[in-house]
């Protein structure tokens, strides 16, 4: 494990902030909005590889978003990464990239049979967000179940550890920040328990909330429920 490094959070980049110098020594420029999921995913795995030092923070006001950045990364959206004179953004690549372009400690078995359902399991990733976002409309109790129940019976696969690889890996990193969300969000609006019946779930959050590479990167449970309230729900 990497050691706990205790950061403090740069403000957000506004309109009127100026552009961050682009990095030339090896490092990174981190383009990232505190309270995004994809973002955090890249976060967490910064973190847990000990990069702190080598990927910087550098977060974005998307509400009053620098006109600069559109320039520095067309998509105009978090997370990106400017490394070596490119700019690369979608945050399953993101981790797969800092995975092999960093040091730091290994996010992904040597094994194959287990890289082989890692990669399945983050292949599947984007339909289990979709699944569980589309439920919130419905019963999420009835319609997201089964995205749930695929998670546990994914982490009954390998018993050498509480993480869908056994060990923690990407797919842990690819998952949580999402479950994390769902969790707050169903149990505060829809009174749903996403871990009743799924002790694997259960005891595979209550493993990730020790992580010190995890735990800075969690968003206040009371700016979820309003956010997803807000965006799913129509409530303000």
């Amino acid at each position: 494990m990497s050691p706990v490094v205790q950061e403090n959070l740069p403000t957000p980049l506004n309109s009127k902030s100026e552009q961050p110098p682009e990095p030339s020594d090896g490092t990174a420029n981190f383009f990232t909005t505190y309270s995004c999921p994809f973002a955090q995913r890249v976060w967490i795995t910064r973190n847990y590889k000990g990069l702190q030092d080598k990927i910087k923070l550098v977060p974005i006001n998307l509400q009053d978003r620098p006109v600069w950045y559109k320039e520095v990364y067309p998509v105009n959206k978090v997370p990106a990464l400017q490394h070596n004179g490119k700019v690369i953004g979608e945050s399953l690549d993101l981790i797969k990239y800092v995975e092999s372009n960093f040091e730091g400690p290994s996010l992904f078995p040597d094994d194959p049979e287990k890289r082989k359902f890692g990669e399945e399991l983050l292949a599947y990733s984007d339909t289990f967000n979709r699944q569980v976002y589309t439920s919130f409309k419905g019963d999420p109790a009835e319609e997201a179940g089964a995205a749930f129940d695929y998670l546990e019976e994914a982490l009954k696969k390998f018993d050498d550890g509480p993480f869908f690889l056994g060990q923690f890996s990407l797919v842990d990193v690819a998952y949580i920040p999402f479950v994390e969300r769902f969790q707050i969000f169903l149990s505060e609006v829809f009174k749903y328990d996403i871990t009743a019946g799924r002790p694997k779930l259960a005891a595979w959050i209550e493993e990730l909330n020790k992580l010190d590479a995890y735990k800075p990167t969690k968003t206040d449970p009371k700016h979820v429920t309003e956010f997803y309230k807000s965006r799913f729900l129509g409530q303000q």
